[in-house]
């Protein structure tokens, strides 16, 4: 580490240094689980304060190559504020930026382009009740209609009005998967377990007919999973996630 890094890093509040080792452990966690998509797709991460800045990943690189320190701090406006040498993918404002500026009850913004996240939003019936993982989140998803690459500012309009004030989680048709999270952990279940929902999803239409729960007990199933099992959403599973990075050596928190 140089030594403007090194005066960068310590001129950081603990707020944002934590934020920033999550975020890059989210998306060391994405690359780990096949969800990356080589330098698209994006993850970003509301830096607590008053100041309205977030982080994304520098445009250019893998998703295993992102680091704590070499996220890019940006506002609502696109405007980068550090470090000023990096770049950011127009494309991930577009999304982010609106989220993020909306719903201020929403900290980390994950977007995928999966093969089976892609292939259940590309279904006129998107996800379907078919398993106890589909169950989980049922609530609070949303659907947005393909507008072509996300390069239109007129667009986020539109897919806040799918979001609402109410949904985490987008099928984006024909493109992917967005999931919103009050916590970078939050976020990070949600697109596990929808990614694993689509998975299921695609596994089952490959065989002969489909047997559907009742609706008791898929509202059941989606009242049970929301409690959290008695901590916050993700909160277990990503500490847990975080010490198998560490014991693979991952070097996202420097």
């Amino acid at each position: 580490m140089g030594i403007q890094q090194a005066i960068r890093i310590n001129s950081m509040s603990l707020d944002e240094w934590q934020a920033r080792v999550d975020l890059a452990a989210c998306y060391r966690l994405i690359a780990h689980f096949g969800m990356d998509d080589l330098i698209y797709t994006h993850i970003s991460a509301r830096i607590p304060g008053p100041e309205d800045h977030f982080l994304l990943n520098p445009f250019g690189l893998l998703y295993e190559e992102v680091t704590a320190s070499n996220l890019v701090k940006v506002d609502l406006n696109g405007t980068i504020i550090d470090p000023a040498e990096e770049e950011i993918n127009p494309a991930g404002f577009i999304i982010h930026s609106c989220v993020h500026e909306a719903r201020t009850d929403i900290a980390c913004v994950i977007h995928t382009h999966t093969v089976a996240g892609v292939g259940v939003a590309a279904q006129s019936e998107g996800l379907l009740p078919l398993s106890q993982t589909a169950l989980l989140y049922t609530g609070l998803i949303g659907y947005h209609e393909y507008e072509g690459l996300a390069l239109n500012p007129e667009e986020q309009a539109r897919l806040l009005a799918d979001l609402g004030d109410d949904k985490q989680i987008l099928f984006l048709r024909n493109h992917g998967l967005l999931t919103c999270g009050r916590s970078i952990p939050e976020a990070f279940i949600m697109m596990y377990y929808i990614e694993q929902a689509c998975r299921m999803q695609i596994a089952a239409q490959a065989g002969n007919g489909l047997h559907l729960p009742s609706k008791d007990v898929q509202d059941l199933a989606h009242a049970q999973a929301m409690t959290g099992l008695g901590a916050p959403i993700g909160s277990r599973e990503f500490a847990a996630l975080k010490r198998r990075l560490d014991r693979l050596g991952a070097d996202y928190a420097r």
